[in-house]
């Protein structure tokens, strides 16, 4: 199986486990939800929907695109290959709802701040921390970001993620952070 069919199995199933919570919480003859209301929606959902999966009820259940929103945008941290500038494919999906959230909030700013492991000179990592960084820019506003929102910051080897001379140090210090401003 690829990774892509594993994911679509994941959703199905918690698309199926939310209609059957919804299905359950609604049978009732009491609402229970008290004042969790609708605030409990996230506005970042990819078509800028507000829907839910009982569109009447105030129980402030999500629908599956807004819980792969908001679980994409808890990711911040993007990991990069040695001495590559562009993120990977699979980060994809993921900058996508950065870059919708970004473009449904137009105040949200952010700042990218672009990382290198130690291997190479300083200058160089500097450089390659903002190729890094920029790559995500260029991504996000593709994908409908505006660049007003958008700071690009390049720190190089000068903030390692973690210390050592290992591989696994090394990987987890070539990277780009999403901050927010």
């Amino acid at each position: 199986m690829t990774k892509q069919s594993i994911q679509t199995i994941k959703m199905g199933l918690m698309a199926f486990s939310l209609f059957a919570l919804v299905a359950c919480s609604s049978s009732g003859d009491t609402d229970e939800s008290g004042a969790m209301g609708s605030e409990g929606s996230s506005s970042s959902s990819s078509s800028g929907s507000t829907a839910r999966t009982n569109p009447g009820s105030t129980s402030g259940q999500l629908t599956q695109e807004e819980i792969r929103a908001q679980n994409a945008l808890r990711q911040t941290v993007f990991y990069f290959d040695f001495d590559i500038a562009e993120f990977k494919a699979a980060d994809r999906e993921t900058l996508s709802f950065h870059a919708r959230d970004l473009a449904a909030n137009s105040s949200k700013r952010i700042r990218l701040e672009g990382h290198a492991d130690e291997r190479g000179t300083r200058e160089y990592n500097l450089a390659l921390g903002e190729r890094r960084a920029n790559s995500v820019l260029n991504y996000l506003i593709v994908n409908g970001a505006s660049r007003s929102q958008i700071e690009v910051v390049s720190y190089g080897e000068e903030r390692p993620a973690q210390q050592g001379q290992s591989e696994n140090a090394y990987s987890r210090n070539r990277r780009v952070e999403v901050v927010a401003r």
